[in-house]
C-alpha cells in the first residue's frame, strides 16, 4: 500500500547534522515554518540494501511546471492527496529529470566534496545562510509527538518528514511503502537569484517500470534504470503555441537515435495525466530519421507548462520531456529539448 502521510514541507532550513558510521545514515535537516513550528527531515545517504550507495541528481537549474504549481503554498505541512493532479512527485511519470544522469555516491568518505552528504551540505548550507530560501521537502510525515524531543535538535514535540527518496518499484522486503505519484525529493528555491535546485535521490533496487496503479515494479519487464544507449526513440521537439489567431496544430518531434528502424506500431504520446494520442507513422521510423506527430488534446500544454511521455506498444515509458510556461513557448517557435 502507499505511503500513509505523504506530502511536502515547505519551511526554512535553519540548521543541518551530518551522520556518521551507521548501518542507516542520514543527513538531518532542521527546518522552521513561518509559524514557528520545528521539524526536521531526515534524508537517507545510504540503502539498507545491496548495491548500498544511493543515485543521484542534481538540476541546478531546474526549471519544470512543478515549481508553479509550487507558488503560494502555504508554509508547513501540506498533505498531497494521491495522483497527478497537484504538486506531486513521480519519477517514473513526470519527467522531473532523465533517469539517465544518475549517478551514485558513498554517504560519508573523509575528504571533501567526496560524499552524498558532501553534495547535499553544498547546497542546503547554502539555504541555511540565505534567509529568503525555502525548502520544499517531499516525503512521508513523522509526528509530532508532544511527549517526544526530536532526536537530533532537541526541539519539542519531534516532527518531520523522512522517505525523501523515490517511494515506488521497491524491492519485496520495501515493497509495502510502493506508490504512484508519492516520491519523495528536496527542491530549494532562491529568490533572490530567481533560482530553483531539484535533489533527487533513489535506491540502486528499485525498477524504473511501474505498475500505474500499485506502483509496484512490473514482472517480466526489465525495470533497470534508463541508460542513453537503451533510448532509441526520444522527443527532441515540440511546437507548443502554434502561430495564428486560432489554435493551430500542436506537435511533438520524435527522432530515432538508434542505427536500427523502430516500429512504432501501438505507441503513443501522453499527458501528465497519462491520456494522449497514438502514433501514427507509415512504417517503421528509420535509423537517423524524425518523425513529426499531432500532440492530442489530452497532452497539450496548460498554463503551467507542458510534461510529455512517449510509451510504447506496451504501454512501457520511452522518453519523457517537460517544458515550463516561459519565454521558450513563444507562439509559433518550437521548444528544443
Amino acid at each position: 500500500m502507499p505511503l500513509k502521510t505523504y506530502g511536502v514541507l515547505h519551511a526554512r532550513a535553519v540548521d543541518t547534522r551530518r551522520e556518521g558510521a551507521s548501518h542507516t545514515p542520514h543527513y538531518q535537516i532542521h527546518l522552521l515554518d513561518d509559524g514557528g513550528t520545528h521539524y526536521r527531515a531526515a534524508v537517507n545517504v545510504l540503502s539498507q540494501e545491496r548495491p548500498s550507495e544511493l543515485l543521484y541528481l542534481v538540476a541546478d537549474d531546474f526549471r519544470h511546471p512543478l515549481t508553479a504549481r509550487l507558488e503560494g503554498l502555504p508554509g508547513g505541512w501540506n498533505t498531497l492527496p494521491p495522483g497527478p493532479g497537484g504538486p506531486n512527485l513521480d519519477f517514473v511519470r513526470g519527467n522531473l529529470f532523465d533517469p539517465a544522469g544518475m549517478r551514485s555516491l558513498p554517504p560519508d568518505v573523509a575528504g571533501p566534496d567526496n560524499d552524498l552528504a558532501d553534495l547535499l551540505d553544498h547546497y542546503v548550507r547554502r539555504a541555511v545562510a540565505d534567509p529568503a530560501a525555502r525548502l520544499y521537502v517531499f516525503g512521508s510525515r513523522f509526528g509530532p509527538e508532544p511527549a517526544a524531543q526530536d532526536q537530533v535538535f532537541g526541539f519539542l514535540p519531534g516532527n518531520g518528514v523522512h522517505d525523501v527518496h523515490m517511494n515506488q518499484g521497491n524491492s519485496h522486503r520495501f515493497r509495502g511503502d510502493d506508490g504512484v505519484w508519492q516520491d519523495g525529493g528536496l527542491l530549494l528555491r532562491f529568490p533572490g537569484r530567481s533560482r530553483w535546485v531539484g535533489i533527487f535521490l533513489a535506491f540502486q533496487s528499485q525498477s524504473w517500470h511501474t505498475d500505474d496503479t500499485t506502483g509496484h515494479s512490473l514482472e517480466h519487464v526489465d525495470g533497470t534504470r534508463p541508460t542513453p544507449a537503451g533510448q532509441p526513440v526520444r522527443i527532441v521537439a515540440a511546437l507548443l503555441d502554434p502561430a495564428g489567431p486560432a489554435p493551430g496544430a500542436r506537435t511533438v518531434t520524435l527522432l530515432n537515435t538508434s542505427p536500427d528502424p523502430v516500429d512504432l506500431s501501438g505507441w503513443r504520446v501522453v499527458g501528465r495525466l497519462g491520456r494522449g494520442a497514438p502514433v501514427r507513422a507509415a512504417g517503421p521510423l528509420a535509423p537517423g530519421a524524425c518523425l513529426t506527430v499531432p500532440l492530442g488534446a489530452e497532452a497539450r500544454p496548460g498554463a503551467e507548462g507542458a510534461e510529455i511521455s512517449l510509451l510504447d506498444a506496451a504501454g512501457l515509458k520511452v522518453h519523457g520531456v517537460a517544458s515550463t510556461a516561459g519565454p521558450e513557448t513563444r507562439e509559433g517557435w518550437t521548444v528544443v529539448f
